[in-house]
């Protein structure tokens, strides 16, 4: 089953990413803070168990109490290679250029990515080079 990573503090809203997830046929495992998100993303290399455990994609609310850019930043020095989409609030246009030169795949208004939610989900359960690409 195809894992996705999500950073969302707001309970409502992530029960409504999880109740989605469900529906969409993908595992989603949510934490609420920054070190969470690197480390969850960050499997060690190398073992077939970390690669079985990395997800497919890695969604993250720049509007969380979690420092997310941070989390964002990190992930890139890392070298992350899993695709990451990030939401924010339409109006943060300069929280959205440094989401992206953090390393964010897609930067979308929460309006856009609540519509298309099921969509940006199931991308994670597509073959390689089918979904979203990093």
């Amino acid at each position: 089953m195809a894992k996705v990573l999500a950073l969302v503090d707001d309970l409502f809203f992530g029960a409504r990413i999880a109740e989605t997830a469900r529906k969409v046929g993908v595992e989603l495992e949510a934490v609420s803070t920054a070190d969470a998100l690197v480390e969850k993303a960050s499997a060690a290399p190398g073992s077939e168990a970390a690669s079985a455990n990395r997800p497919s994609l890695i969604i993250v609310d720049l509007n969380a109490r979690a420092d997310a850019l941070g989390a964002l930043t990190r992930l890139q020095a890392a070298g992350n290679q899993t695709p990451v989409v990030a939401f924010l609030s339409h109006v943060q246009t300069e929280l959205a250029e440094r989401a992206r030169a953090a390393g964010c795949d897609d930067v979308m208004p929460r309006s856009r990515f609540t519509m298309e939610l099921a969509a940006i989900l199931g991308r994670a359960k597509a073959p390689a080079g089918q979904g979203i690409t990093k």
